[in-house]
């Protein structure tokens, strides 16, 4: 049996969402169970896996000297770049091995319960489906490549799987206390669209970032965007833009900074403390932010992607 069809076995027991918990309704399909799981991985065909190394050449070059030396690594560790669309069953033997994580597919956006219970089972859920030609730049529902690319290499990291599923658990919690576009936040700007001061200088190592040919670079070199070193219960009350580049980024030193703040934290604190909306707009800049940038905002104010502006 493979490597999904095992962790499907593995992932039955799905706890039901707390009864006062709200959440976006989503209509499972038929031939999944609770878990979410597919039965398989899709078998791609040759236009998928020429989309697959369209994208990764890409960010491949664009990558060395933006990206951080973990997500480098990882891809080597796993060798992504074998040629099409990676089959789980070779990379999770490696993955399993280095940090006891494994990549398990589903068929779409899953609903918040399943997400945290698969990766606080170290099980990372990963999109059966890869966006077209036509559409390489953008797709509003994660695919194959954002997944896989942007986020697996850097389970390869310890002190990053340790912090990915620490934030699993912490899905209950924010649960219980309809607190989940709070943790959504967090999640947003850490693992999502995250920064990394390095002895080389500043580096991205947010998936939403390293799988973007155009948020590689704006994310680093951009003037419109602020850049501000991460404040966990400030993060917590930011909201965050989904279709479009980011307003700010926020900045951390080392994993084990994002790990400590956050696996330390009393965060039924914050919950007991927070507004069920966001306190503060995504371009905001606060008195108490340890602001590497503050940016023009020229993007934003200009409209941003809807408009046709050009990233500034």
């Amino acid at each position: 049996m493979s490597q999904t069809i095992d962790a499907r076995d593995a992932a039955h027991d799905v706890p039901l969402p707390h009864e006062n918990a709200f959440f976006a309704p989503l209509q499972k399909p038929a031939h999944v169970g609770p878990d979410w799981l597919e039965p398989k991985q899709t078998e791609y065909t040759s236009e998928d896996d020429a989309v697959w190394d369209i994208l990764f050449e890409r960010q491949a070059n664009i990558l060395p000297g933006r990206a951080i030396d973990q997500f480098l690594h990882g891809l080597e560790r796993l060798n992504l770049h074998r040629g099409g669309v990676p089959r789980f069953e070779e990379i999770n033997p490696e993955l399993e091995k280095l940090t006891g994580w494994t990549v398990v597919p589903v068929p779409m956006l899953i609903p918040d319960h399943v997400f945290f219970h698969h990766l606080a089972n170290r099980r990372f859920p990963a999109g059966n489906f890869i966006r077209k030609r036509e559409n390489l730049d953008y797709i509003q529902e994660p695919d194959v490549f954002h997944d896989v690319f942007g986020h697996v290499p850097l389970l390869t990291d310890p002190t990053f799987a340790r912090y990915m599923e620490a934030y699993g658990r912490a899905g209950e919690k924010a649960m219980r206390f309809n607190r989940l576009k709070a943790l959504g936040a967090l999640y947003w700007y850490t693992v999502e669209f995250g920064l990394m001061n390095t002895p080389d200088g500043m580096r991205i190592y947010g998936a939403g970032v390293v799988s973007s040919a155009e948020e590689s670079v704006f994310a680093l070199e951009g003037k419109s965007p602020n850049r501000i070193h991460l404040n966990v219960d400030r993060v917590m009350r930011t909201d965050y833009l989904i279709s479009d580049l980011q307003a700010s980024y926020f900045v951390i030193d080392s994993f084990e900074e994002l790990f400590n703040a956050t696996e330390k934290r009393a965060f039924d604190t914050i919950y007991e403390t927070l507004n069920p909306g966001f306190q503060y707009a995504p371009t905001a800049v606060l008195e108490t932010d340890r602001v590497y940038n503050r940016g023009t905002q020229e993007y934003a104010l200009r409209g941003g992607r809807a408009s046709g502006a050009t990233p500034v």
